[in-house]
C-alpha cells in the first residue's frame, strides 16, 4: 500500500488495531494527523547535569533511573509521592507533594528527565517543576538532545508517540506540499512547511523548534483572519443595511442633558458607531469596556440615532435583573427627552406584554429592553433598525441571530454587541476579527478606586468585625466562595456551609442570604432584588454574582480562597462594589502559597481590567478568560494570540492582502489554501454567518 498523508494509522508500522484505537483519543486517524501531532513543549536535555554536581539552591535538569518509590503521609494529611533516582554519578530523592497518583505512572527502572529546584529536606531533594518519563530501560543517548514532549493518553505514553513519529518522519515529510506563497512566508519571517515540521519533531535546539512552531502558528492565525474577513463580508452583504442620517435631533439634546461629561474613549466610540450606522452596509460592532467605563451611555447614542430615523431598537440582556436595571438606568437618562423604554421579560404581566407587542407591531420609534423573551414572543418589530446585545458571550449564536432577524422589513438591523470582559486589543482583533471593535479604555473622572488588600487566615476575625462595622454604618457586603457545597476532593469552605456558620457565629444578628448557581432562576432573582432593595445585609454567594446588578450601597467584597479564581474573575467580582459615593473595599481572604500571592498582587496594585486580563492570559491561558467561548470562533492548537502578537499582526496583514487581491481564492496558486481552509474550518465558516 502506497503511503500518503491520508493513509489510516492502522497501516503504519508499529500501530496495530489496539494502538489505532488509543490514537483516536488524540484525534489521530491518519498518517497526516500523526505528522501534525505537534509537541506541546520541549525539554532541553543539552544542559543535563550529573546528580552528584547538584547543590542546594540550584535549578537544574537531570536524567536518572528510578531505583525506588513510595508514598509518605505528612502530619497535615498530605500524601507525598517520592522516588529515588540515580545516574552514573550518584542518586537524589525527588518529591511530588499532593500527587500520590503518580505511583501508577512512575515505576522502578523508569528513566526520568527532571527539571526543578534543589532544596534541603533531610538531605538534597529535587522538587520537579516538570518531568518526562522516558520509559523503562531508556538508554543514555537522551543526554545532549532536545526532547519533544507530546500530548499522550492512558495506555499510550509520550515515549511510544515519540517513537512512532520518529520512525515515520523521514517517509512522511516528502509527502508534505507547501501551499502558502513564498513572498508571504518571507514577509512573516517563517520557514516553509516541510522545514517547520522537521524542526518541531526533530529539533537541533529549542530555538530551532520554536522557529518551526512559528510557521505552524502563523498558518493557524492566517486562517482565522481569513475566516474573519470572509465572515465580515457575509454578515454585511447578507442583506443591505439601513443608511441612517445623523440628524442630531435626539443625540445632540441627549448630550446636552447628560449630568456628566463624556470621556474621550466614549466620544471616540460614539463617532465610530455613528459612522458605521450612516454607512449603507450593516454595522456589526463590539463595544468592549471595563466595569464602569460607560458602555450603556454609548449604546444609548446609537439607540437615539436609530430612533430619530424612525426606527425601533431592541436592547437584550441575559437576565431579568439586568434587563430591569438597564430599563431603570435608561428611563432615568432619557427622561429629559420624554422617552420611556418598554420592558419585556418573561415575568411581565399579560397586560404589559400586550402593551409591548402593540408598540413593536405599530412601528413607531421605541426602545424595547428585555431578555431572551425578545426572541421568544410571536410579535416581531415592524421597523427594527438596531439590536443591542449586552454581555453577548452569554447568548448563543442562535439567540443572537434570532434577535437580528426580528425585523419585518427587507433590511436587517445594525448590531451592537457589548462585553464587560476586558480583552487586550491585539487579542480582541484575533478573537473577534469578524467584528469592528470599539474600546472603552478610560474610566469616567471622579469614580473612586476600590481599596484592595490580601489578608491571611489569622485576620479572619478582624475582617468579620470590619463587615459588621460597615453594615452598622448602613452599608452592605458580599462574601464569595468558589464552591456551592463542601467537596471531599477539595478542602475548601463552601458557600452553603459558610452561610450557616456566619449566621450563628461572627455575623450573628445580621441579615444574611445565600445565592448560588444551582438555585432556580426566579429564586436567584428574588434574592438579588432583596439585596438591591436593602433587605439583606450580607450576601454569601458563588461567582453567580460576577455579572450582576448595580447595588451602590454595597461597599465590601470579601473573596474566600482567592487563589482558586482567575485574575479577570476577581476583577469582575471587585466591580460589584465601588458603585456608590462611599469608599469601598475588596478583601482577598485566606492563606495562599508564594506563587499565588505573587499572582494576586496584580489585583492588589491595579484596577486596569486590560492590564489584569493580559496578566491572567499570560498565567492561565485563554480558556479561563473567555469561559463560554463564542460559538464558531476556532480554537487555537498551536498559536497563542497574546504571546504571538507579532505573528498575529503579520497574519492579519497577509490575510487582508490575500483577500484584497483574490477575494474568492480562485487563483491557481491560492486553491490549496482554499481547500485547507474549507477542510479545517468549514463548520466555523457556517457559524460565522450569524449577523
Amino acid at each position: 500500500m502506497r503511503l500518503t498523508l491520508e493513509t489510516p494509522v492502522t497501516y503504519l508500522t508499529g500501530v496495530g488495531p489496539r494502538r489505532a484505537e488509543l490514537l483516536k483519543r488524540l484525534n489521530i486517524f491518519t498518517a497526516g494527523d500523526l505528522l501534525w501531532h505537534i509537541p506541546h513543549r520541549y525539554e532541553d536535555a543539552t544542559t543535563v547535569r550529573s546528580i552528584n554536581s547538584l547543590r542546594i539552591g540550584d535549578d537544574a535538569t537531570v536524567i536518572g533511573t528510578v531505583i525506588s518509590t513510595g508514598i509518605l503521609p505528612t502530619k497535615k494529611g498530605l500524601r507525598v509521592f517520592q522516588a529515588v533516582v540515580q545516574d552514573a554519578s550518584g542518586l537524589i530523592e525527588v518529591a511530588w507533594p499532593g500527587q500520590p497518583w503518580l505511583d501508577r505512572q512512575i515505576k522502578k527502572e523508569d528513566v526520568l528527565l527532571l527539571s526543578g529546584p534543589v532544596r534541603f529536606f533531610h538531605g538534597r531533594q529535587l522538587a520537579p517543576r516538570e518531568f518526562v518519563n522516558l520509559g523503562a530501560g531508556a538508554d543514555g543517548t537522551t543526554g545532549g538532545r532536545v526532547l519533544s514532549v507530546y500530548g499522550a493518553t492512558e495506555g499510550l505514553s509520550v515515549k511510544v508517540i515519540r517513537g512512532l513519529i520518529e520512525s515515520h518522519l523521514d517517509a512522511l515529510l516528502p509527502l508534505v506540499e507547501e501551499y502558502l506563497p513564498a513572498p508571504m512566508l518571507t514577509a512573516a519571517g517563517v520557514p516553509a512547511l516541510r522545514e517547520a515540521l522537521a524542526a518541531v519533531h526533530r529539533p537541533a535546539s529549542v530555538a530551532a523548534a520554536l522557529e518551526g512552531r512559528s510557521r505552524l502558528a502563523f498558518e493557524e492565525l492566517l486562517f482565522v483572519h481569513l475566516l474573519h474577513r470572509k465572515a465580515r463580508q457575509l454578515t454585511r452583504n447578507a442583506r443591505d443595511g439601513i443608511r441612517f442620517v445623523n440628524k442630531k435631533a435626539l443625540t445632540a439634546r441627549f448630550r446636552e442633558v447628560l449630568p456628566f461629561t463624556l470621556t474621550k474613549a466614549q466620544v471616540r466610540s460614539i463617532r465610530e458607531i455613528v459612522a458605521d450606522m450612516c454607512d449603507a452596509t450593516r454595522m456589526h460592532r463590539l463595544l468592549q469596556g471595563d466595569v464602569g467605563t460607560g458602555k450603556t451611555v454609548v449604546a444609548l447614542f446609537a439607540a437615539l440615532l436609530a430612533m430619530e430615523n424612525d426606527q425601533q431598537v431592541a436592547f437584550m440582556a441575559p437576565t431579568e435583573l439586568l434587563a430591569e436595571q438597564h430599563a431603570r438606568t435608561i428611563d432615568r437618562l432619557l427622561a429629559p427627552l420624554g422617552i420611556v423604554p418598554v420592558l419585556l421579560t418573561g415575568s411581565r404581566s399579560a397586560a404589559e406584554r400586550r402593551l409591548a407587542a402593540t408598540r413593536m407591531e405599530g412601528g413607531e420609534p421605541c426602545l424595547v429592553v428585555g431578555t431572551h423573551a425578545l426572541v421568544q414572543v410571536k410579535t416581531a418589530f415592524r421597523a427594527l433598525g438596531l439590536a443591542i446585545i449586552d454581555e453577548q458571550h452569554r447568548f448563543g449564536v442562535d439567540q443572537r441571530r434570532a434577535l437580528a432577524e426580528r425585523g419585518m422589513g427587507p433590511q436587517k438591523p445594525d448590531v451592537l454587541l457589548m462585553s464587560a470582559t476586558p480583552i487586550p486589543r491585539s487579542l480582541a482583533l484575533t478573537m473577534y476579527g469578524d467584528l469592528d471593535v470599539s474600546l472603552l479604555d478610560e474610566r469616567p473622572p471622579g469614580r473612586k478606586p476600590v481599596t484592595t488588600a490580601m489578608r491571611p487566615e489569622s485576620a479572619r476575625a478582624k475582617v468579620m468585625a470590619f463587615i459588621r462595622a460597615q453594615v452598622e454604618a448602613g452599608r452592605q457586603a458580599y462574601i464569595v466562595y468558589p464552591l456551592v457545597e463542601e467537596s471531599e476532593k477539595i478542602a475548601l469552605t463552601a458557600a452553603t456551609t459558610a452561610c450557616e456558620e456566619l449566621t450563628s457565629g461572627p455575623l450573628a444578628g445580621l441579615r444574611l442570604a445565600l445565592l448560588h448557581g444551582r438555585m432556580a432562576a426566579d429564586e436567584k432573582d428574588e434574592v438579588m432584588r432583596r439585596f438591591r432593595d436593602g433587605a439583606i445585609d450580607v450576601l454569601v454567594a458563588t461567582t453567580v454574582i460576577e455579572v450582576g446588578i448595580d447595588v451602590p450601597n454595597a461597599t465590601v467584597m470579601v473573596v474566600e480562597h482567592p487563589e482558586r479564581f482567575g485574575l479577570s474573575q476577581l476583577h469582575q467580582l471587585r466591580g460589584r462594589v465601588g458603585r456608590g459615593a462611599a469608599e469601598s473595599f475588596c478583601i482577598l481572604l485566606g492563606d495562599v502559597g508564594a506563587e499565588a500571592a505573587e499572582r494576586l498582587q496584580v489585583i492588589v496594585r491595579s484596577e486596569d481590567g486590560f492590564e489584569i486580563a493580559r496578566a491572567d492570559l499570560a498565567i492561565r491561558g485563554m480558556g479561563d478568560l473567555f469561559g463560554e467561548r463564542q460559538s464558531g470562533v476556532p480554537t487555537f492548537r498551536i498559536a497563542d494570540p497574546l504571546k504571538d502578537e507579532a505573528l498575529s499582526d503579520a497574519a492579519r496583514i497577509a490575510a487582508d492582502r490575500l483577500v484584497d487581491e483574490d477575494p474568492d481564492l480562485a487563483r491557481p496558486e491560492h486553491r490549496r489554501i482554499k481547500q485547507v481552509l474549507r477542510r479545517g474550518y468549514g463548520r466555523a465558516l457556517e457559524l460565522f454567518r450569524v449577523g
